[in-house]
């Protein structure tokens, strides 16, 4: 008779993932004698193996229906069936191209993401809104290419645009209203606690801009041949991201007198970052070969991939302990329980 609780998964990595994304078993007793009925289950979701021994697999996360999520991850073989904690990314939005982080109204709790377009491209929706319920729905339409977005204390919206330098603010009747303008290709965008708003230009330039909209140019570093990303940490230094040609890049950390410092170096192509609420980093990049969210400790001495995903773009936490990461056309929610840290 066969035992089919026999063997264990005695390690896994990562422990969260959304589509695309690869995790790497370490298992035993895992029954691959008939290769053609062996299975990884994720939630009721059936995963592609990209290997599989009886002691290690590699798994790909399948494509869900919107919705769908998981809390385990589960192989069956040829006479085992086991399983282990594993939490499968909900997707809440299709059909949209985030370019760096999304954005969170803290009054209630709405996502903010954009649908950014090829550069020069005026598309009819530029930002969608996802209520707390899931729906989605058009917010702006008057943007072109916008990629950064970010609330200030006040819950007011800015939005940066690739496409024309111009940083912008959202009106409470949805009004789009110039800020600041010559900016570069403006990309990346975050605010300190003073209401003082930071743009990165990719091509190198970091601006400060102030609450009437004077920008005066803060610190330099290496153009990127994508977008910059920025972010706050708790300590109130501005760290930043930038993808240049290189596989090794670099997380840079610039003081409110614009000295810049090297964080961390050792990703691929890194994108959005937020801060958790014990210092902790979390950029969507590369690390060691695997696409995901890389986690980096606060004192910059130790990363580790802990979502998987193969065109995730950015990430941020909601008042819930979500994770909210965004790939190049999709929108997903991790219950992750990890306390986002906020400026404000």
């Amino acid at each position: 008779m066969s035992d089919w609780s026999a063997g264990q998964i005695k390690s896994m990595v990562p422990h969260a993932g959304v589509e695309g994304g690869e995790v790497f078993i370490t298992c035993e007793g895992f029954d691959t004698s008939d290769y053609a009925v062996c299975r990884v289950m994720f939630g009721n979701e059936r995963g592609k193996i990209v290997s599989a021994s009886p002691s290690r697999v590699i798994a790909s996360v399948p494509e869900c229906e919107t919705g769908v999520g998981g809390d385990e991850i589960r192989l069956e073989g040829a006479s085992s069936s086991f399983s282990a904690a594993f939490i499968l990314g909900t997707k809440i939005a299709d059909n949209v191209h985030p370019v760096a982080n999304p954005a969170i109204d803290r009054d209630d709790g709405s996502i903010f993401v954009t649908l950014s377009g090829t550069r020069g491209q005026k598309v009819p929706v530029s930002i969608y809104k996802i209520s707390p319920d899931d729906t989605v729905s058009p917010f702006v339409s008057d943007i072109v290419n916008p990629t950064g977005l970010a609330f200030n204390r006040e819950g007011t919206l800015f939005v940066t645009s690739r496409y024309d330098g111009t940083l912008y603010r959202i009106s409470p009747f949805k009004e789009v209203q110039t800020v600041a303008s010559d900016l570069g290709v403006a990309t990346g965008i975050a605010i300190d606690k003073q209401g003082n708003i930071y743009v990165g230009d990719r091509s190198g330039t970091i601006f400060r801009v102030n609450e009437i909209g004077e920008s005066r140019p803060l610190a330099s570093i290496e153009p990127s041949v994508a977008a910059f990303h920025l972010a706050f940490g708790p300590d109130g230094d501005l760290f930043v991201t930038g993808p240049t040609v290189s596989s090794h890049e670099t997380i840079y950390k610039i003081d409110a007198m614009g000295n810049v410092k090297k964080f961390f170096t050792g990703l691929g192509r890194p994108q959005g970052l937020a801060f958790d609420a014990e210092g902790n980093l979390f950029v969507a990049a590369s690390y060691h070969g695997h696409r995901g969210i890389v986690r980096i400790s606060a004192d910059g001495q130790k990363a580790e991939v802990v979502v998987s995903g193969a065109t995730l773009v950015g990430l941020a936490f909601d008042d819930h302990e979500n994770m909210i990461v965004v790939g190049t056309q999709r929108v997903y929610r991790l219950p992750l329980g990890i306390k986002g840290y906020s400026v404000f």
